[in-house]
C-alpha cells in the first residue's frame, strides 16, 4: 500500500503548476514566433497610383486612422529630393486631365508639385499622315469648360511622385519600406488568437513580413501582387516602341505663352506626338517600329532633330526613305523639305535641339486584367491595365482607379465592413472595369485603323476626321471627354 501511495503522489501535478508551465510554454512560443505585423492596407508600388491612394486615405478623416504601409524597391529619398535646372526636363512625362489635377488638389498634393514645371495646353492638332485629314481641337466660343479652356497638363512623372511624397510626409502615419524588394507573397497562418490563413503576407528583403487586411497592387505591368492573386491579364504586344526625348523649340509655340498647342500626326508606323512643356521646350512621344526606334536612338543630335522635324513635315514615303540612310539625315531632310509643301501654322515650330541623355524607348503593349479584385487584393494603374500612349490616358486611368478605390474603402469603413472582403470591393471593380475596357478598346482600334497605308479604311478614316472637325457640338463633346470633364458614358 505504501508503494502504491508513493506512485500516485509522484504522478500527481497540482493545477497551479500546470498553468504556470503552460504560460512558460506560451512565452517561449511567442519569443520564437512574434505576433504578425498587421496593416489595414499594404500598397506595393510607389509610383503615382500607389502614392495617390495612400495620400487619399491619409487625407480623408474617415480613413486616416487606418494602419497603412508602402513597399517600394526604389530609394524614395532620391525621388522626394528630385530637382532639375529650369532648362532641363525629364523625358518621362504624362498628360494629366483637369479632372485628375482636381483630385490631386482635393487630397492636398497638387500644391506640392513644382508648378513652374507644369504646362497646361489648350488646343490639339491631330492629322492623318497619309491623307492630311485633320481635326483641330480648339475651343469654339461658348463651348469652353466652366473652369477654363485647359485640355490637359503636361507634367514630369518625377515632379508628380516627389510632390506626392512631400504631401505624404506632411500627413504622416505611413510606414514606408523603400529600397525593399518583394521576395515573396504568401498567406498567413492560424495562431491561438488569429486566423490569418486568407490574409496576404508580403515578405520583403531584410526578412520583414507585412500582413495585410487589404493588399493593393500598384506595382506595374508585371505585378507580383496580381500573380499572387492568380489574376490573369490578357492582351498583346504592338511590335512598336515609344521613343521619348526632351526637345528645344525655336520659340514658345504657335499660340504663344498663353495658348499652348499639342500636336499628333498619325503615320503608318505609329503616331508621333509633340507635347508642350514650359518655355520653348516640348516632350516627344514617337510610336514606331523597333527597328526605327533603334535607328533613332543611334543618331547624332543633329540628325535626330532632323528626323523629328521630318516626322511632322515630310510624306510617309520620304520619311521611310530617310530611315534607311546610314548617316547625314540632316542633309537629306533639308533637301526634301525644299520640295515639300505644308502649312507652317498647322504644324509645330521647328525643333532646334535635343536635351542630352533624354532619347530613350520602351515597348508598347496592351494588357487588361481579368478582374481588379480578389479576396483581400485590389489592383490599380498599370497592374490592372496597360494602354497605348496615343491618347495620353494611362496615368489618368490610374488616377481614376485610385479615386474609386479610396471611395470604396471609405464606404466600407463608414459602414463597419471588412475593407478586404470581395463584397466590400465589388463596387470598385464595377465602377472602373467597363470604363477602362472601353477606353482600351477604342485606343487599340485607333492604332490599328491608322496603321493602314492603303485600302478602303484610309478614305473612311479621313471622312470621319473631317466630319468630326466640321461638327462643332460633336468636336466639343470629344474635347470634354479628352479633358475628363465630359458626361460619363459608362
Amino acid at each position: 500500500m505504501e508503494t502504491v501511495a508513493r506512485r500516485k503522489a509522484a504522478a500527481y501535478v497540482c493545477m497551479s503548476c500546470t498553468r504556470q508551465f503552460q504560460r512558460q510554454i506560451r512565452r517561449q512560443y511567442s519569443n520564437a514566433a512574434p505576433r504578425p505585423d498587421i496593416y489595414d492596407v499594404v500598397c506595393v508600388g510607389g509610383g503615382p497610383a500607389g502614392l495617390s491612394l495612400l495620400t487619399a486615405l491619409r487625407a480623408n478623416p474617415v480613413t486616416s486612422h487606418l494602419r497603412v504601409a508602402l513597399v517600394e524597391a526604389q530609394d524614395l529619398s532620391k525621388v522626394k529630393s528630385w530637382k532639375l535646372p529650369p532648362n532641363k526636363y525629364s523625358n518621362r512625362c504624362s498628360s494629366l486631365t483637369p479632372t485628375s489635377a482636381f483630385y490631386l488638389d482635393q487630397i492636398g498634393a497638387w500644391e506640392h508639385l513644382d508648378q513652374s514645371r507644369v504646362q497646361p495646353y489648350h488646343e490639339m492638332q491631330v492629322w492623318d499622315g497619309v491623307t492630311d485629314a485633320r481635326i483641330e481641337f480648339d475651343w469654339a466660343p461658348g463651348s469652353a469648360l466652366v473652369d477654363g479652356t485647359t485640355i490637359a497638363y503636361m507634367n514630369e512623372n518625377l515632379n508628380l511622385t516627389s510632390g506626392l511624397l512631400r504631401r505624404l510626409e506632411q500627413l504622416g502615419g505611413v510606414s514606408v519600406f523603400d529600397g525593399a524588394k518583394v521576395e515573396n507573397i504568401t498567406f498567413g497562418e492560424e495562431t491561438e488568437d488569429l486566423d490569418l490563413r486568407q490574409w496576404p503576407v508580403v515578405h520583403i528583403s531584410g526578412g520583414k513580413q507585412l500582413t495585410a487586411r487589404l493588399l493593393v497592387g500598384a506595382d506595374g505591368a508585371n505585378s507580383p501582387v496580381r500573380a499572387f492573386a492568380g489574376i490573369d491579364a490578357k492582351g498583346w504586344d504592338y511590335n512598336r516602341h515609344g521613343v521619348v526625348a526632351t526637345l528645344e523649340m525655336e520659340g514658345e509655340g504657335r499660340g504663344g505663352e498663353h495658348t499652348k498647342i499639342a500636336y499628333q500626326r498619325f503615320l503608318p508606323t505609329g503616331p508621333v506626338a509633340m507635347l508642350p512643356m514650359p518655355g520653348n521646350y516640348s516632350t516627344l512621344v514617337w510610336s514606331t517600329t523597333p527597328e526605327n526606334a533603334s535607328i533613332l536612338k543611334s543618331l547624332s543630335p543633329k540628325d535626330f532633330v532632323a528626323m523629328v522635324n521630318a516626322a511632322f513635315r515630310l510624306s510617309p514615303v520620304d520619311l521611310a526613305f530617310i530611315h534607311t540612310q546610314g548617316a547625314d539625315q540632316d542633309d537629306e531632310y533639308s533637301w526634301r523639305l525644299q520640295h515639300t509643301s505644308f502649312n507652317p501654322r498647322a504644324i509645330p515650330q521647328t525643333v532646334v535641339g535635343v536635351q542630352e541623355g533624354t532619347v530613350a524607348s520602351f515597348p508598347l503593349k496592351m494588357r487588361h486584367a481579368d478582374t481588379y479584385i480578389g479576396e483581400r487584393v485590389a489592383l490599380v494603374g498599370d497592374a490592372a491595365h496597360t494602354i497605348h500612349p496615343l491618347a495620353g490616358q494611362g496615368l489618368n486611368q490610374g488616377q481614376g482607379d485610385v479615386q474609386s478605390l479610396a471611395k470604396t474603402i471609405e464606404h466600407a469603413v463608414t459602414h463597419g465592413q471588412d475593407i478586404g472582403s470581395i463584397m466590400s470591393l465589388e463596387s470598385y471593380v464595377s465602377e472602373r472595369y467597363t470604363a477602362n475596357h472601353v477606353l482600351l478598346g477604342v485606343v487599340d482600334k485607333l492604332h490599328k485603323l491608322y496603321s493602314a497605308e492603303s485600302g478602303p479604311l484610309v478614305p473612311l478614316r479621313s471622312l470621319g476626321l473631317n466630319a468630326v472637325n466640321a461638327l462643332g457640338p460633336l468636336k466639343s463633346f470629344f474635347m470634354k471627354q479628352a479633358a475628363g470633364s465630359g458626361t460619363k458614358i459608362f
